[in-house]
């Protein structure tokens, strides 16, 4: 079995997007028409087209260049990125779940397999303080993924969605933004508690982005705390915000000793994908405005890390 984390850096362009993609493109909000899931594979070439030429224009980051992907809309471009020598992260969960499914149920390891990725990706919405017969079934099936993926010498990347709880929600006045600063990284730091007190083991944690340097420190510790976590890595994510929110979010990690780097999806791509599809913007114009925002936010990266680590 190999170790357990991962230390090297890793800019991660993110599209495992189905229930949310075909929503906010389209409005469906069941199964999708034919030629809306072509709609939908077409975007995703795209932007999959924009990693690559993102990693051919800067040779200094190729190596820690990656994807994430989905198999229901992406599986063209998850065979493709090793062909093409990107990191590849592929989604096990069933998109849009309040509640962990896996998208193949059981058969989840070959779904794994068929794609043999860097890492297996879930993505799990948990409040620690949330229901708690749902959490425990969340834990259960996350330990099921966390052995399979280690007994079988591979690399588990959980993205960690801590959703407010109405009264959570009540306490800061309906505010989101005071949610975020000065309840969500408490809970973030009492889920990663739970989930390796439980036996669940990331080798990365794919966490929402973090207003004070403090707050990321705290959870880059947790993340390594405990026999056999020291190589454990933190990923910062984008969550659809504004380019200058998700910079901020940069800024507050990469310079912490355990962040590796990011995994942002929409606020690359999403507005660029739309004009694609129902603008008329060139494809050609569509893949070299995706390829510089990529590189803006791992500039933004490697400057704020440039500046010394924690």
């Amino acid at each position: 079995m190999m170790l357990l984390g991962w230390t090297e850096r890793l800019y991660i362009l993110a599209f495992d997007q189905r229930g949310s993609l075909l929503r906010g493109l389209f409005g469906v909000d069941g199964d999708p028409s034919l030629a809306q899931t072509r709609s939908a594979v077409a975007a995703k070439g795209v932007i999959f087209a924009g990693v690559l030429a993102a990693s051919g224009r800067d040779l200094a980051v190729q190596q820690h260049i990656g994807v994430l992907i989905d198999e229901q809309l992406g599986g063209a471009e998850a065979t493709n990125a090793r062909r093409h020598g990107l990191r590849l992260a592929i989604a096990v969960e069933r998109s849009s779940q309040a509640v962990l499914e896996f998208e193949y149920g059981e058969a989840f390891a070959a779904h794994i397999e068929r794609f043999d990725p860097d890492f297996a990706k879930v993505l799990v919405r948990y409040n620690p303080r949330g229901d708690a017969g749902a959490n425990r079934l969340q834990r259960k099936r996350l330990l099921t993924l966390s052995d399979w993926v280690h007994e079988h010498d591979r690399k588990l990347l959980f993205e960690l969605l801590v959703p407010a709880e109405p009264d959570q929600l009540a306490a800061v006045g309906d505010n989101l933004d005071r949610y975020d600063t000065e309840l969500r990284p408490t809970l973030m730091l009492e889920a990663m508690i739970e989930m390796q007190e439980a036996g669940i083991e990331a080798d990365l944690w794919k966490i929402e982005g973090l207003d004070a340097r403090a707050d990321a420190q705290a959870l880059a510790r947790q993340a390594r705390t405990g026999a056999g976590r020291h190589d454990v890595g933190c990923l910062i994510l984008g969550r659809g915000a504004s380019a200058a929110k998700v910079r901020h979010w940069l800024e507050q990690a990469a310079p912490v000793t355990g962040f590796v780097g990011f995994a942002i999806g929409r606020s690359i791509w999403w507005d660029t994908v739309k004009q694609y599809l129902f603008d008329g913007l060139p494809r050609e114009v569509a893949v070299d405005r995706i390829a510089s925002a990529f590189l803006e936010f791992i500039d933004v990266y490697e400057t704020a890390t440039a500046s010394g680590r924690d």
